[in-house]
């Protein structure tokens, strides 16, 4: 048995209708961990709020290493505004927010939905706008602890995702 190095690896290139909308995220290593996670999940689009880190943050940067430049990315301002757009467009919107009202992420079929966009909020505050999402969904945990890093929990809903999606 041996490792690959990158080279030596082939993915399966493929991209997702799913689109990420942090909403105020302030670590830059959160930010640039969404861009890596995402690239790796074939996400379509990633929405940070204009008070995030940028982009150009070398914290950001050094974290997502080179998939900036591979993933399509815009800032807003307006979280209604936003909302309201993606909707439009026929998303449906998911929160990862565990509330009393959550769906258990496997429970959820994905595949019944032709863009999905996926909410993440700020590790201290949550979600802001709960309820502008149109469903929120929810890890099962096992353990004492109640809550998990974003990039983390975004990793999770990104494998379920796509799992279903490619089933």
């Amino acid at each position: 048995m041996q490792q690959l190095d990158h080279n030596q690896t082939l993915n399966q290139l493929q991209q997702f209708p799913i689109t990420i909308v942090c909403d105020t995220i302030r670590t830059p290593e959160n930010i640039g961990m969404c861009f890596r996670i995402s690239e790796n999940f074939g996400v379509s689009k990633i929405y940070i709020h204009k008070n995030s880190p940028s982009l150009e943050n070398n914290t950001v940067k050094r974290t997502a290493r080179n998939t900036l430049k591979n993933l399509s990315s815009d800032y807003y301002s307006d979280i209604d505004l936003l909302i309201t757009n993606l909707k439009k467009e026929g998303n449906i919107i998911i929160g990862l927010e565990l509330t009393d009202e959550s769906t258990n992420i496997q429970d959820f079929d994905f595949t019944k939905h032709t863009k999905i966009v996926v909410f993440l909020g700020s590790e201290r505050q949550g979600i802001n706008k709960l309820t502008s999402l149109d469903m929120s969904i929810a890890i099962p945990m096992y353990g004492k602890n109640t809550s998990m890093n974003v990039i983390h929990s975004l990793a999770i809903a990104l494998y379920e995702i796509t799992n279903q999606l490619t089933a």
